[in-house]
């Protein structure tokens, strides 16, 4: 009898991932047969618990925290926009090698473009953080060519270094929290504030009335910087949409079929959710 190709998302924790649910929908509707595992792995482990996976047959992994710089460091090839980022959150196992991509930035593209109709091209960006989340996402918004992108943090270097690392896809300006003297269309917090039910110290002039302001952490409520944009009036996005269409890039990398993504959302979250 056939046995489905196994496929995992590993981190630390790990109980809550929705991961293994959206590929269970993604299977379903392609038809394609595969199993889809939470694998916990020790924070110095990760890479003991990833042989032992492709040594039983395993195919493909998804990578969330702790663990994307070490899946970086793992992978025998990386995509470009793996390399971009500095980061890995998909690996692929195929004739002895461990393929290294990123999908977290085309994922963002997709839900803010697609899933919430805002065009990043010609817009106002403000990207907030230099962390990894905001180095996965900066090549893919250069991409769309937006108007202007700015990259806000406490530390100024480290906004900066961001920014001549992605100087020859495009022109970034850095800004402190507190500088910040205008208004965007679009503004990502890409920083973990939010997980702590925190926010940067940005002002309120920030926001345009009727403009995006995403988050990229997802939950239950609101973030204080996403209950601080609406009070601006600006129209709010918490991060399971990127959630979402980063996951179906990544079923694209491993099957080679791109799944819908709008039959998962209104199954995982409802519109009264």
């Amino acid at each position: 009898m056939p046995v489905s190709d196994r496929y995992a998302v590993i981190g630390n924790p790990i109980a809550h991932s929705k991961s293994p649910d959206i590929h269970a929908q993604f299977a379903r509707q392609t038809r394609q047969d595969i199993t889809y595992q939470r694998l916990l792995a020790p924070l110095d482990g990760f890479e003991a618990v990833v042989k032992q996976f492709i040594a039983e047959g395993g195919k493909g992994m998804n990578v969330t925290v702790p663990f994307k710089l070490d899946a970086f460091a793992m992978a025998t090839a990386l995509t470009p926009r793996a390399r971009a980022a500095g980061a890995v959150n998909t690996l692929k196992f195929e004739n002895g090698e461990i393929l290294g991509d990123n999908t977290d930035g085309k994922g963002l593209m997709m839900d803010i473009i697609r899933n919430a109709g805002y065009a990043v091209a010609g817009a106002r960006v403000l990207l907030l953080g230099a962390g990894g989340a905001a180095r996965g996402v900066i090549l893919p918004l250069l991409e769309e060519r937006p108007a202007r992108l700015v990259i806000a943090n406490r530390s100024l270097d480290k906004a900066r270094e961001l920014a001549d690392f992605f100087s020859t896809a495009g022109r970034i300006s850095v800004s402190a929290f507190s500088e910040l003297d205008e208004a965007f269309d679009i503004v990502i917090n890409a920083t973990s504030a939010g997980l702590s039910d925190d926010m940067p110290p940005i002002p309120a002039r920030v926001f345009k009335k009727g403009g995006l302001a995403l988050d990229m952490v997802y939950g239950n409520e609101l973030t204080p910087f996403l209950r601080f944009a609406a009070e601006q009036g600006a129209n709010v996005r918490d991060g399971f949409g990127m959630l979402v269409e980063q996951a179906a890039e990544s079923f694209y990398v491993w099957r080679g079929v791109q799944p819908d993504t709008r039959p998962v959302f209104s199954v995982l979250r409802p519109p009264s959710s």
